[in-house]
């Protein structure tokens, strides 16, 4: 009997390992979006990412470590439009398209969504392009022989159904397709998904994420939706219920990647992550051969020297090279602005200016002061050209960037940044922060400054018969109650607006007002006296020409805003120096 134990128990646990294999799938979804047939890398001063051959090399790459991967793309591929910040005319934005699509199918992409731009060029340009190729449109909403009503796959033993939606845009581009309302036709393609025994449904949109969101709710049964729209949001990902949502790259310039564990076929987690289509990745050599060698001057770049296109976006285009006009650029800074950052500015210019020689000023020093009189400067970094940039290629694209004086060209504030305030008197240790509390990193910021005892702007704009503000009256009637509290309970005012910046969907303000005198605080806020010390508030930001948040003024004189929240490391850094 002993020895038939370890028989028994060998059967026991390869039952239980093939149980646990059956419990913890992994499925990898890569996708894309709002790429706007974005061919060759993007021609930016840090992180010169993406282009389609790179792009390639990557997928091969992450197929190879994971076979069960499914590539999809949630619309707007196709050149031409508001988006498109690389076209040209319509003739080389649709020959840009047709490369750009069988890039796609080299990819093989398992699914790519409609939107309105999928239509640019008309809808005979469409479908003669998709009947051409080995690519699989979908859309819920849109009707054609060469569009899918549904894609169902089979991964791993995972049925997973795909749907697609484009938003009204598409509809007023539309004269022989038929178009749906997305909202029902959202209802009966999930429905014969069900029907047909899929286990995960996927979302590709084109919808925007408010209304795409408020579809998902009314549909139950969608697992995960890829958003396009032009969302520029910095999460990428979230959840809503039990949807994952995910945000693909602008430009393709990362590949999303969401790595899915599947639990009974159903998503139980996910783990999303940003993928740089970097210059460390080599070009795919099938997808580089049918790339054109430029579709514009700025496909042609070589230091030192100016490119031009000729033939641009034929199979015998070439690039040719000429010696650069010379341009100095005199770069006006301060050795006490812990926030001056020049690289991105030069790096810019040197991408436009291939013969651009570049010297640094220090104020307060002698020269620098001279030059900052001189040319009328209040604010630094400043970035002074002299004239030989009217003989530079790149002349007329930068002229509307330029502020002409005497024999210069300064960088327009507004396009360069400023930083560093020189008309301003120092007061060391101030810390003045414009927010609004309806952003979403509002309370996470209010955290971060709270140990630097900040002085809170909020941001709206005085009219002739009141205030306005980016959530419109809401968000009026919530800074008119925030800046009563700061007169009248200073020593709780931050503790109130950090709870109404967490809770600030919540109409109960009252929640957050302990301590308070709800019924002082309403009447200063209803009467002119809320009023009179908005208007207090906001003067600032009003003569620093704050419009959004969040933006942080250092001693008076720094000033720097943050996308999303700064690290507390970084920001003490700031504060100390």
């Amino acid at each position: 009997m002993s020895k038939k134990i370890p028989i028994l128990l060998l059967a026991v646990i390869s039952i239980f390992l093939v149980g646990e294999a059956a419990f913890a799938q992994e499925i990898t979804l890569l996708y894309t979006g709002q790429t706007h047939a974005m061919l060759y890398p993007c021609d930016c001063p840090v992180e010169a990412d993406g282009g389609v051959a790179r792009r390639a090399a990557l997928i091969k790459q992450l197929r190879k470590s994971n076979p069960n991967t499914l590539l999809l793309d949630s619309g707007n591929y196709f050149a031409g439009g508001l988006l498109d910040q690389v076209t040209q005319n319509t003739q080389l934005d649709m020959q840009r398209t047709i490369v750009n699509l069988r890039a796609m199918e080299l990819m093989q992409y398992d699914a790519l969504n409609l939107s309105n731009d999928e239509f640019n060029f008309g809808e005979r340009f469409f479908e003669d392009s998709a009947a051409k190729l080995k690519l699989n449109f979908v859309s819920s909403n849109i009707q054609s022989e060469r569009i899918s009503y549904y894609i169902i796959k089979e991964i791993a033993g995972i049925k997973i159904g795909i749907v697609g939606l484009a938003n009204h845009k598409a509809k007023e581009k539309l004269s022989v397709l038929s178009f749906s309302e997305p909202l029902a036709a959202l209802k009966d393609s999930v429905a014969k998904l069900k029907e047909r025994g899929v286990d995960i449904v996927i979302l590709l949109s084109n919808i925007g994420s408010e209304e795409c969101q408020r579809l998902v709710k009314e549909v139950p049964g969608i697992d995960l939706v890829l958003e396009g729209g032009g969302s520029f949001k910095e999460d990428i990902s979230y959840k809503k219920g039990e949807t994952i949502f995910l945000r693909p790259v602008w430009q393709a310039r990362k590949l999303g990647k969401a790595v899915l564990k599947i639990k009974n076929k159903k998503i139980v987690d996910s783990k999303t992550e940003e993928i740089r289509v970097s210059d460390k990745i080599t070009d795919d050599p099938q997808v580089l051969s049918i790339l054109p060698r430029c579709f514009s001057d700025n496909n042609c770049k070589k230091d030192g020297l100016v490119g031009s296109c000729l033939d641009a976006g034929s199979d015998s285009s070439r690039c040719i090279f000429s010696e650069a006009a010379k341009v100095r650029l005199t770069v006006v800074t301060s050795k006490d602005c812990a926030v001056c950052n020049t690289e991105v500015a030069v790096n810019s210019l040197r991408q436009k200016l291939p013969g651009l020689e570049v010297a640094s000023l220090y104020h307060p020093e002698k020269n620098a002061l001279a030059l900052v009189e001189k040319l009328g400067i209040s604010g630094l970094p400043a970035y002074v050209l002299d004239k030989g940039i009217e003989k530079a290629q790149a002349f007329d694209s930068l002229r509307d960037s330029l502020n002409k004086i005497g024999d210069y060209y300064v960088l327009k504030p507004e396009v360069a940044g400023v930083a560093y305030l020189l008309d301003r008197e120092r007061f060391k240790g101030r810390l003045d922060v414009f927010i609004s509390l309806y952003d979403k990193d509002s309370f996470e910021v209010l955290g971060l400054v709270g140990d630097f005892n900040p002085k809170i702007h909020f941001l709206a704009i005085a009219l002739d018969d009141g205030f306005d503000a980016p959530k419109g009256m809401m968000e009026v009637e919530e800074i008119l109650r925030c800046v009563c509290v700061n007169k009248y309970y200073p020593e709780l005012f931050f503790d109130y607006i950090s709870c109404r910046a967490k809770n600030i969907n919540s109409s109960w303000w009252e929640d957050c007002a302990k301590g308070l005198d709800t019924d002082k605080i309403r009447e200063c806020a209803r009467q002119g006296e809320g009023g009179s010390l908005l208007r207090e508030n906001i003067q600032l930001s009003k003569e620093l020409k704050i419009m959004f948040g969040p933006v942080y003024l250092l001693d008076n004189k720094e000033i720097f805003g943050s996308k999303g929240v700064p690290k507390k490391e970084d920001f003490k850094k700031i504060i100390k120096r």
